[in-house]
């Protein structure tokens, strides 16, 4: 079979296309071959060495997390899936349900194991979510990480529903998922963005309040503004230190602020606990989430007819120009690569 590997810490140029035996699958495996795979953000922290999961540095590791494809063998014990079945794999293999804890959310592929960018990727049964028939290999592959994520944040630890407001920072995977699904579940949706194409983009997709924060620095002022000085029920908070005291400000009295990444860095983040105290306002981490959430997201996308938002497809051969346009922070939506070794 057909991979890639990459070494922590020595950024995208040590990509390396690989020949590997493929592997035969335990009794409660399924072997899958790979249609697509998504990127995220945090394949771009594996490469430079700052992920919290990762293999030590020096070590390599098949990247990537989020894939779609068809199953081609099972195990003697396998119930759940059977050869020909469209499949996703879920983001953490071994959260299935209920609350996340230290063992349930240990293991994450692409990091400290081997992802899934790969003709051929062995998972537990217990892993892997159907396809419905209305999505593309494409489309899937973009679910199983941005948008549990934004799942998560928005109606799990965010507890939203329809009325609210929900606001968006960024028109990354996990933003403008959280717009389509936000929209979907019947919320108002506030976005951010430093471009005005992008934004107009995003309105297409439904979104009600458009803020420039090249235009508005103080970005959260405009967020009090556009909503009557109550600000938002449940923020996704993407930017890190250069952005979490202002998704704070944002919040409305009572809101939740879903912490879900850092692209500025963490390196210093001061924060008031007295704003949070004041405004009762719950501040959260959201690390994915688990298994059935992929299978509830699933199912809004399937009802919702929710068409997943495709920046660009790559071939298998164009993995690094895939991983190049990741990094360079012009894409809208998701970035795929098409397996086709």
């Amino acid at each position: 079979m057909q991979a890639y590997r990459i070494t922590a810490g020595q950024g995208i140029g040590s990509l390396q296309r690989v020949a590997l035996a493929p592997r035969e699958p335990g009794p409660f495996e399924v072997r899958v071959r790979i249609k697509a795979v998504s990127l995220n953000f945090r394949d771009l922290m594996v490469a430079r060495g700052d992920y919290h999961y990762q293999k030590a540095g020096g070590a390599s590791v098949i990247p990537a997390s989020d894939a779609a494809g068809e199953v081609v063998a099972v195990g003697a014990a396998v119930t759940r899936y059977r050869p020909g079945d469209r499949v996703m794999g879920a983001f953490l293999p071994d959260w299935i349900d209920g609350e996340p804890d230290r063992l349930n959310t240990a293991r994450a592929p692409g990091a400290g194991d081997d992802g899934v960018l790969a003709s051929e990727v062995v998972f537990s049964e217990h892993s892997l979510v159907a396809i419905p028939d209305a999505l593309s290999d494409e489309q899937a592959a973009t679910l199983p990480c941005a948008a549990v994520t934004a799942w998560n944040a928005l109606f799990v630890a965010g507890r939203a529903r329809a009325g609210q407001t929900a606001l968006l920072l960024g028109t990354g995977g996990v933003s403008i998922w959280g717009l389509q699904l936000a929209k979907a579940a019947g919320l108002r949706a506030i976005i951010t963005s430093s471009s005005a194409e992008k934004l107009a983009r995003a309105r297409e997709l439904g979104a009600d309040d458009l803020i420039n924060y090249r235009d508005h620095p103080e970005w959260q002022d405009e967020v009090l503004r556009v909503t009557g000085g109550e600000g938002a029920h449940v923020v996704l908070e993407v930017g890190g230190e250069g952005t979490l005291q202002r998704s704070i400000a944002a919040a409305r009295h009572g809101g939740a602020i879903g912490i879900i990444g850092g692209v500025s860095g963490f390196a210093s983040v001061p924060v008031s606990p007295l704003a949070l105290i004041a405004g009762n306002k719950r501040l959260e981490g959201i690390f994915v989430g688990s298994r059935k959430m992929l299978e509830d997201v699933t199912r809004l996308v399937e009802r919702a007819r929710i068409a997943p938002v495709i920046d660009r497809v790559y071939g298998f051969d164009e993995a690094p120009a895939a991983f190049e346009r990741l990094a360079s922070g012009h894409h809208f939506g998701k970035i795929v690569i098409r397996i086709d070794a």
